[in-house]
């Protein structure tokens, strides 16, 4: 079965186009082709979809390969570019397949031809599908990352709706239940005198349950604040970052030390978070691993960019570590800052300490506050 081909010929003479033909039909091809000789035939021709090879003279009066070539990565096409041509010398042979041709082939010398055009045809398929393969994998990538951000969307409104519920109904709850024990004290207090070891038995359990209230009510403070720390809503992302940092303080004995200038920083809620949660990760991280006595934070805008540097005087991570592709926690901070066009830079020298730093964009001056990324 003969297999068909769609050629665009770039050359001026009509009768070595036909010799081209000829020999394309005679090595089995049910050939389709049309002859172009400037660049503006040229580039209405790339514009018709199906090409499977392009073959072109080097030298023409008004046209030449390497502009051909041009015309073809300028329209982002993968078709295989074989230059057929009279006469070239070794050095304009090699400066040609440089830019980008496929092979090249001498007119009177046209035996190569067929396996020339079967081996191109058989590496652009190839090529087609690395790239088919490739944008798949970015396809997949980006949607997994949506997907990420989405869930980490809703996690955060729902950290932020737990919050508030047990900060307001438990806090009520325990509020109430408090008072209630206050005044049965007090009204015992003011009874009879007779029983006096069953009161002293009553004013003894009320005083344990009030106890207990009050440990019930640090407990849903802790939590509600564990889950989104209302200092990030109400202060803003300086002011939380300064929080949790005397928080980390005093739960490690860790010396911490915060250098800014900033009172505010021009961010909206998602970003705002997203810095946030990447700076609570990186604190934990040095709880966990780092077994430092010093942390120094340093927090400034420049550019439009928002820059939280990290450094520690601790183990030090190596970089087989900052590779690790089950570092979830990194792989976390890096992906929290790519959904905003952020990076995360870390690096560790052995013995000294890890240094991790954030760069993410500020909001755009005049930015529509309604158009926001996803929520982490």
């Amino acid at each position: 079965m003969r297999k068909s081909l769609h050629v665009l010929v770039v050359e001026d003479s009509e009768d070595d186009t036909l010799l081209i033909v000829n020999e394309l039909q005679q090595i089995g091809y049910d050939l389709s082709y049309k002859r172009v000789e400037t660049p503006k035939a040229m580039d209405d021709a790339l514009c018709q979809a199906g090409w499977d090879l392009i073959v072109s003279d080097y030298f023409m009066p008004r046209f030449s390969a390497p502009e051909a070539l041009k015309l073809v990565k300028k329209a982002g096409l993968e078709i295989p570019f074989i230059i057929i041509t009279g006469s070239v010398g070794e050095d304009i042979a090699v400066a040609a397949m440089k830019a980008g041709a496929h092979d090249y082939l001498m007119k009177d010398n046209l035996a190569r031809l067929c396996p020339a055009i079967e081996r191109e045809l058989k590496e652009a398929e190839s090529r087609r599908e690395r790239k088919r393969a490739e944008e798949a994998l970015k396809e997949s990538r980006e949607q997994l990352r949506n997907l990420a951000a989405r869930m980490d969307s809703l996690r955060e409104k729902e950290r932020t709706w737990i919050a508030r519920e047990v900060h307001d109904q438990l806090g009520q709850v325990f509020t109430s239940i408090k008072i209630d024990l206050s005044l049965m004290q007090k009204a015992l207090a003011r009874s009879d005198r007779s029983g006096e070891k069953t009161l002293a038995l009553l004013h003894e359990k009320i005083a344990s349950m009030s106890h207990l209230v009050d440990a019930a009510i640090r407990t849903v403070q802790k939590i509600g604040t564990q889950l989104r720390p209302g200092v990030l809503d109400d202060l803003g992302l300086v002011a939380a970052i300064e929080w949790q940092t005397k928080a980390f303080q005093t739960r490690t004995g860790i010396s911490c030390r915060i250098n800014t200038n900033l009172q505010t920083v021009d961010l909206d809620r998602d970003r705002a978070t997203a810095v946030f949660r990447i700076f609570q990760e990186i604190l934990t991280n040095v709880a966990r691993h780092a077994k430092a006595t010093r942390v120094d934070i340093l927090v400034e805008e420049e550019n439009r960019q928002l820059f939280l540097d990290v450094e520690d005087n601790g183990l030090g991570i190596s970089n087989q570590e900052i590779s690790n592709p089950t570092s979830l926690g990194l792989l976390g901070m890096r992906e929290r800052a790519l959904l905003f066009n952020g990076e995360i830079s870390i690096s560790g020298i052995s013995g000294k300490g890890t240094k991790v730093g954030l760069r993410i964009p500020l909001k755009k001056r005049g930015a529509d506050r309604k158009a926001r990324k996803p929520s982490i």
